[in-house]
């Protein structure tokens, strides 16, 4: 019914089980492989939102098919934010937990199928979503540390429901699939019907579409990817790690292309913002040159300094402060929210520390006497956002080393920063 071949010579295999129908069929199925030819190790993993009182059962029942099929089964209790999605909050949960779930080149098998194919489409034309948003859920993609895999969808549900009943597999009925104050269920229960009795290849009609604007979809993202190219160029060596673009290239494209780079940069650190929101992006484009403007996004911020645009997330969202000993420079130091620092020289020194600006620093520079730090760091074009967690070394009240600034010390020594991871928002 599926072919499993391109994902064999992954580590362990791993499969979304809410014991509802497709997951019920997908999960049999990965069964019957492992049975009979020889595949990954194979796991089941439940998610348990705890949204409503018929859920506590279905562990239970989760369980009970997977000692039939000889499976194990990792029941993953996860907290869904309260939020004006409820739908959206479970699913960030959900894959939060099966992201933390897989190990390297892992696959996690989900059950979507082609009716959700068309359902998302539809959904999503309904919303005004733009081409990245209208195009076909891929048959893989990466996530955490491995990959999702659908091997469903060139599979109709109805198809399911058979292989399900030739099986005589059981599987749950969510009550609140029922519901049609939720979007996705209203166009399940009440539009999709009346659609397929006026045309009954609708589903496979809209999933073909999708796949079509998939396809332009790879296009444009070709197109951002050699504007990018140029874009990256000219990045500060100083900051590695750090991601930015250069300001004036991007300008040099035009506004369509802008947004169509931007959008693939994003959408691999955030959540993209709508229609609405892109004014953010004009705001930060054209703001005056002494200007510092910044875009909050889902994950992240994009901010604006010495001609690039950088992108900031996780701990570079929230300011390090104090002072820290370093009882033995030969050792790197670990600084809480701001990555770690290690010496090169000056190792026998007692007593040093580092901390963070202040203001009024002085440094004492070879050749060029005694000079105050923020101008020496206006000459070195550090990024404002960078400053007030730039790591100085000091030896006492004697201020050494200005992080990854060769030319900022004043003993024979350097000190080297890596910097706080900027991941947290790939995708």
């Amino acid at each position: 019914m599926i072919n499993l071949t391109p994902w064999l010579e992954a580590p362990n295999w791993h499969v979304a089980f809410s014991g509802g129908l497709d997951s019920t069929v997908l999960l049999h199925l990965l069964a019957e492989q492992a049975r009979k030819h020889a595949s990954p190790p194979l796991r089941a993993i439940h998610i348990h939102h705890g949204l409503q009182p018929a859920a506590d059962a279905w562990p239970a029942h989760c369980q009970a098919i997977c000692d039939n099929l000889g499976i194990e089964l990792q029941v993953i209790h996860v907290q869904v934010s309260p939020g004006a999605s409820l739908e959206q909050a479970a699913r960030d949960a959900r894959y939060t937990a099966f992201k933390n779930a897989l190990g390297p080149g892992d696959i996690l098998f989900t059950g979507q199928h082609r009716d959700d194919q068309a359902e998302t489409l539809l959904f999503r034309l309904l919303r005004g979503a733009g081409l990245r948003g209208l195009a076909a859920m891929p048959g893989q993609r990466a996530l955490g540390q491995g990959y999702l895999a659908r091997p469903l969808l060139g599979r109709s549900r109805q198809q399911l429901q058979d292989y399900a009943k030739a099986h005589e597999l059981v599987w749950i009925e969510d009550p609140s699939n029922a519901d049609t104050q939720f979007a996705r269920n209203y166009l399940r229960g009440e539009v999709f019907p009346q659609l397929q009795q006026r045309w009954p290849q609708a589903s496979q009609n809209l999933a073909r579409a999708a796949e079509h604007l998939g396809e332009a979809l790879g296009l444009l993202d070709e197109v951002a990817q050699g504007d990018l190219a140029l874009a990256g160029q000219g990045a500060p060596a100083a900051w590695p790690g750090l991601d930015s673009l250069g300001l004036a290239t991007l300008m040099g494209l035009t506004p369509a292309r802008q947004r169509n780079a931007l959008q693939y940069w994003l959408s691999r650190r955030t959540r993209l913002p709508d229609t609405r929101h892109w004014a953010g992006w004009a705001d930060l484009r054209d703001a005056a040159g002494d200007a510092r403007p910044v875009w909050r996004l889902a994950d992240g911020q994009l901010l604006r300094s010495h001609g690039r645009i950088w992108w900031l997330s996780g701990d570079w969202l929230q300011q390090p402060a104090g002072r820290l000993a370093w009882p033995d420079p030969a050792v790197p130091l670990l600084l809480p929210g701001n990555g770690s620092v290690r010496l090169v020289g000056a190792a026998a020194l007692d007593g040093l520390h580092i901390a963070y600006r202040q203001g009024g620093e002085m440094l004492e520079v070879p050749g060029r006497g005694r000079r105050d730090l923020k101008r020496l760091l206006n000459e070195q074009q550090v990024p404002h956002f960078l400053r007030p967690r730039l790591p100085l070394l000091y030896h006492g009240e004697r201020l050494l080393a200005v992080a990854n600034l060769p030319g900022l010390v004043q003993a024979d020594c350097q000190l080297h920063w890596q910097l706080p991871t900027n991941a947290q928002g790939l995708s």
